[in-house]
């Protein structure tokens, strides 16, 4: 079974569906047949290298809100994400393009190292406060999880996969995905957001059960593995 999962580095509630559907995923009995792929979303493509400024401002300007409710929004997200076991510093974090690091999730996919780098990646930016568009960090955090730095440089300064975010990118408008984390599986069933363990797990538990086998619709003269 094949699961999807459409998401941004820049995007806490991202960090938080990843554990959340990791719960899922060691409590669902077919885990071992599950194969996950991470998908590029980018919540704000024409972002700058770096945005400069508050970033509780920012917020407050993008949903029509206070600063003061923006900080009470970044607080709560703060707990809800501890509750997972994960530290968000908001204070620390640095806002910008995440388009080079969407590459380099596809650059550590040829090496099975997809889910590290992406894991990485969202430590990186939401604890540790690293910037996202600086392919030195970036290359970096590739070496910390078992690509070669130089490759990672390479791809990095050239535009290698970029073509592969964008047809991410062009397939999440046409399954219809806006938000994220989206999780997807078989392209069949779909769930948008950060739920439960135990609605991800439900979600598994669907895809696993619509799952069959080919409908022969005609029999003839063969060889099977007992012979012909």
């Amino acid at each position: 079974m094949h699961v999807e999962i459409w998401s941004d580095i820049a995007c806490p509630w991202c960090y938080i569906g990843k554990r959340r559907f990791e719960a899922a995923l060691a409590s669902f009995d077919q885990r071992d047949d599950v194969r996950v792929t991470w998908r590029s979303f980018e919540l704000d493509p024409h972002a700058p290298p770096e945005r400069e400024g508050d970033r509780a401002a920012h917020l407050a300007e993008k949903y029509g809100t206070t600063r003061k409710q923006a900080l009470t929004m970044q607080d709560t997200m703060r707990d809800v994400a501890a509750g997972e076991g994960l530290d968000f510093r908001f204070d620390r974090a640095r806002a910008g393009n995440t388009f080079d690091a969407h590459r380099l999730v596809h650059h550590a996919a040829e090496h099975d190292l997809q889910d590290a780098m992406k894991e990485r990646l969202l430590r990186a930016y939401l604890s540790e406060g690293e910037l996202m568009s600086d392919r030195a960090v970036l290359a970096r955090l590739a070496f910390e999880v078992g690509l070669d730095a130089d490759e990672a440089r390479d791809v990095l300064a050239g535009d290698r996969y970029a073509a592969e975010v964008r047809e991410d990118e062009r397939t999440a408008t046409s399954l219809g995905i806006s938000a994220v984390p989206f999780f997807v599986v078989d392209r069949q069933l779909g769930a948008a957001g950060a739920h439960p363990p135990e609605v991800l797990r439900g979600l598994l538990e669907q895809g696993w059960t619509r799952r069959s086998p080919l409908s022969v619709v005609a029999q003839g003269e063969s060889c099977g593995v007992d012979g012909c």
